[in-house]
């Protein structure tokens, strides 16, 4: 909770109040970091600008953007200093696209007021810190190498070299007096020392400023918490491959879900579970060019085999994602081990069938067309569900421990072959609608089945069991039954006196998920409550929810995956897309209610 991101539609950095940036990947989400003090206090790395001696801080965004804004106010003097990842337009390219990026990390140091001594820190280290770099400092320029990677510094802050890997410095600045420090990343066989002067440093956060101004004034959403919901869509844009369309989960790895704990994951692709609610977020913001972008990045990155398709991908449709443990890192807070992949890339998850063809009935809803290719491909996703939709699988939540009948992945099985269906007739595409027509209702006869709790009528988290699980909130968002449907009014009613003692929910309290420590609650969890909550008619609960939900925020807006109930400290990857999804929607299904929609 303590950090900003900015974000130049590639790659991303995170910014601490103390001025600090200890993440920064350049070039893409999941590269390798240049800064990672995030993970290691020590030997991660950092870029620090900060007055010498006491001060207190605020800190925004400039309206409408996610350029950063942080003012010190110290003893003798105001400083205040702009962070951004510049940015580029590129003329003649559709809005989605036409972002370019520097691969630059600007930072515009200014005394508003007064006297401030300012200090640099400039550590970098590479690859998670286990390349220490050499640092060449030549006048106000610091290149540095190492291994597959190389920076360039220009300061007009003064520095010195302290070892062969950092350097630092300090300087007094009156009112008025303005500095910058730019910071260039480069392959290091195409390193080019290009100087820049500050002239070209306001322009460049000129253009970036107008950039996201633009963009954000694109949304259309008019409702009520309308800031909330733009500070959410700047949080997906940000979180966008340009090149790609890509939406990540989140931009960093490892921070943990239990604070010196084992559940730490690497969060920098792109899942289709996201797909169809990052779709549903963009097309009802209004941002179709993205929502068109992203659906060609789904539509080439599942092409071939329906049985190969995966739950999660890379930013360019990378399929191999090994999970790798780095022992060298302390992790967040003594947080380990560090990973970088994901292992759950290899799991069977059966949702994902019907996260992915959600998505295509999405797009086709909003105008978007299905290319006979992807029908083809669409349809081999069907017959994958018929062969597996029996099988036990891993789940939404990913567990490893083991394979288990869980209620919702069998609804999102329904899902899958109902939205086959249903584009199938409002296409007029080739389909053996008998045989998906029978199978959707034998799945939805074993889920009515099977999957309610005889005791209760709610609906439980697997086969065989009464344990509840946050997941089935979706019933009635992905339209398995109506909101006014008795099983789910009991799913909502146990979930609130079980899994939301306190109103903060959940995913499941039952832990045979095959790792030790616990977690804390869950944000889109909490969201998709709202969302229930609002279909039912209890409007004045769902919006005493979600303003506290929004309570949790940090003092820029930005929420993590996890909300600990009790000291309401942020947790897990940050900030999470899915959470700030969650928001958008609850927004959207309030904003209904109260229209008595």
């Amino acid at each position: 909770g303590d950090y900003a991101l900015v974000s130049d539609c590639h790659s991303a950095a995170l910014v601490s109040r103390d001025g600090s940036v200890d993440w920064c990947c350049f070039h893409r989400f999941d590269a390798r970091p240049v800064f990672a003090r995030l993970l290691d206090w020590d030997r991660g790395g950092h870029f620090r600008i900060a007055p010498v001696g006491r001060y207190t801080v605020t800190r925004r965004y400039r309206p409408g953007t996610n350029v950063l804004e942080t003012c010190f106010e110290a003893d003798d003097g105001v400083l205040v200093v702009v962070d951004c990842m510049a940015m580029r337009r590129r003329a003649g390219a559709p809005d989605a696209t036409r972002t370019h990026s520097h691969h630059q990390l600007l930072r515009l140091v200014r005394c508003e007021g007064g006297r401030v001594r300012v200090h640099v820190e400039f550590a970098p280290r590479f690859d998670y810190g286990l390349t220490i770099p050499r640092l060449e400092l030549r006048g106000d320029v610091a290149v540095v190498y190492g291994g597959a990677d190389a920076l360039v510094l220009q300061s007009e802050l003064p520095v010195t070299q302290v070892e062969v890997c950092s350097c630092a410095g300090e300087a007094d600045l009156r009112a008025g007096d303005e500095a910058f420090v730019a910071l260039t990343y480069a392959l290091p066989h195409q390193l080019d020392v290009h100087r820049i002067d500050r002239d070209e440093v306001r322009s460049r956060i000129d253009v970036t400023c107008r950039f996201w101004v633009d963009w954000s004034a694109r949304c259309t959403y008019e409702g009520s918490y309308r800031e909330q919901v733009v500070r959410s869509a700047l949080v997906l844009k940000a979180l966008t491959n340009a090149p790609t369309g890509a939406i990540v989960a989140a931009p960093t790895t490892s921070l943990p879900e239990d604070v010196g704990g084992v559940r730490n994951w690497d969060y920098r692709y792109a899942w289709l579970r996201d797909a169809a609610l990052n779709l549903y977020a963009l097309f009802a913001l209004g941002y179709t060019e993205e929502a068109h972008a992203f659906m060609s990045w789904v539509e080439r990155t599942t092409a071939g085999r329906a049985e190969d398709l995966q739950i999660m991908y890379g930013v360019g449709g990378e399929r191999f994602l090994p999970e790798i443990e780095l022992g060298n890192l302390d992790g967040y807070r003594g947080s380990r081990p560090v990973r970088i992949g994901n292992a759950a890339v290899e799991q069977f998850q059966l949702d994902v069938y019907g996260y992915l063809l959600d998505t295509a009935w999405l797009y086709h809803r909003a105008g978007g067309d299905i290319t006979p290719s992807f029908w083809g491909f669409l349809t081999g996703v069907v017959d994958v569900v018929d062969r597996r939709w029996c099988s036990p699988d891993e789940g939404i939540w990913e567990v490893r421990g083991g394979r288990r009948h869980f209620v919702s992945s069998k609804v999102m099985a329904w899902v899958a072959v109902d939205r086959a269906i249903r584009l199938a007739r409002a296409r007029r595409l080739p389909a053996d609608l008998a045989r998906w027509t029978a199978l959707r209702a034998e799945i939805r006869r074993r889920v009515e089945r099977e999957g309610v709790d005889p005791a209760t009528g709610a609906f439980v988290q697997a086969f065989g069991t009464r344990a509840l699980d946050a997941s089935n909130l979706l019933i009635p968002l992905v339209r398995f039954l109506p909101a006014n449907d008795p099983r789910v009014r009991a799913t909502i009613d146990r979930t609130v006196r079980e899994l939301a003692p306190d109103g903060l929910v959940y995913r499941y309290l039952e832990r045979d998920d095959g790792l030790p420590g616990g977690e804390a609650t869950f944000v889109i969890c909490s969201f998709w409550l709202v969302d229930n909550l609002a279909l039912v008619g209890r409007t004045e609960r769902a919006r005493e929810l979600f303003e506290r939900l929004l309570g949790y925020a940090n003092d820029v807006g930005l929420l993590a995956e996890e909300l600990d109930p009790l000291s309401g400290e942020l947790l897990g990857n940050f900030p999470q897309a899915f959470s700030h999804v969650g928001l958008i929607g609850a927004a959207l299904n309030l904003a209904r209610a109260g229209l008595g929609a």
